[in-house]
């Protein structure tokens, strides 16, 4: 199971040691601005590349609305992953971009 946790839960959580921000949108949507330290990875790659996460971090998983990165959380935490789902995505999140 995974928590929903609000955006500025997130922007929290993302300045903690073991804590990292996992962004699964598409290309084009991340070239519009992302979490600054964020890690891309979209989601039709993540089965694919889940050797470059490391199961001791927690993920703060984010996409444009909040659909895909709740997919993403469950299917992580399904694989033993430590994940928390931004609510509301990008959309709602006001803090930096890069």
């Amino acid at each position: 199971m995974f928590e929903n946790i609000l955006p500025t839960e997130a922007d929290t959580l993302r300045h903690e040691t073991n804590v990292e921000v996992l962004d699964v949108r598409e290309a084009h949507e991340v070239a519009t601005g992302k979490i600054p330290g964020a890690r891309h990875i979209p989601l039709g790659q993540l089965f694919a590349r889940l050797n470059e996460l490391d199961q001791n971090k927690t993920y703060v998983v984010v996409c444009h609305s909040g659909g895909r990165s709740a997919l993403a959380c469950e299917w992580l935490s399904e694989r033993g992953f430590r994940v928390k789902n931004m609510v509301g995505g990008m959309l709602n999140w006001e803090g930096e971009v890069e």
